[in-house]
């Protein structure tokens, strides 16, 4: 499991060990990958070692995080919250809301001006965690719509097959099979600070401390 912090990229193992990837110490504030790539984008303020313009904008990675160059909005915006399915990019600032790009990054689109805690794309739309609420957007982040009966989640990803997984407020974890409006309970971990949901059986949730395997029958 890939971990951005505020000192660079990380690997987090089941064990809760981490091992360090790549040379960059940047403070990682939005991290995403495209399915099935190695392909990383993150966004963030530049680290001690870094002469890049503050904030990083987005940045890119086709090696896995061993490498990064500049993609675009450098020195203008700073993500705390990126998506992607490898086709729609989405990101979350806090001066302009949701941006959507459809050519990697290269240009960017605005949308609502919507507090995104965290984002994940399926087939269905893209979703956001927010104060009020899950909120899907159904036209690539133009307005977003609340979710109703949804557990109220703070995090949130969707893996390739579209299963979204969550944690809540008391940091239970859920799980929404695909073309299924229902929310299924699955185990409570505790304060977690991410989630990678990957497939319909299973999904994974780290903090700082401890790695955890989610599964729900």
């Amino acid at each position: 499991m890939l971990a951005g912090t505020h000192t660079g990229l990380f690997v987090l193992n089941p064990d809760g060990a981490t091992t360090r990837v790549g040379d960059a110490d940047d403070d990682f504030m939005g991290l995403t990958g495209a399915p099935g790539t190695d392909n990383l984008y993150a966004s963030g303020h530049p680290g001690p070692s870094s002469s890049a313009p503050n904030p990083l904008g987005l940045i890119e990675s086709v090696d896995g995080g061993q490498s990064w160059a500049t993609k675009s909005l450098s020195g203008e915006v700073d993500f705390h919250a990126l998506t992607t399915d490898g086709n729609t990019l989405v990101g979350f600032d806090t001066a302009n809301g949701i941006r959507t790009s459809t050519d990697s990054g290269v240009s960017w689109t605005d949308g609502i001006e919507i507090a995104a805690r965290a984002l994940a794309i399926t087939d269905e739309g893209i979703w956001a965690t927010t104060a009020g609420g899950l909120q899907l957007s159904t036209d690539i982040g133009r307005t977003f719509a609340s979710v109703p009966a949804a557990p109220e989640l703070l995090l949130i990803s969707a893996a390739e097959d579209g299963t979204l997984w969550g944690i809540d407020t008391d940091g239970t974890a859920w799980r929404k099979n695909v073309n299924d409006d229902e929310w299924q309970q699955g185990p409570v971990v505790g304060e977690v600070e991410a989630i990678i949901a990957a497939d319909q059986n299973t999904a994974y949730a780290a903090d700082g401390r401890s790695f955890h395997t989610l599964t729900i029958p």
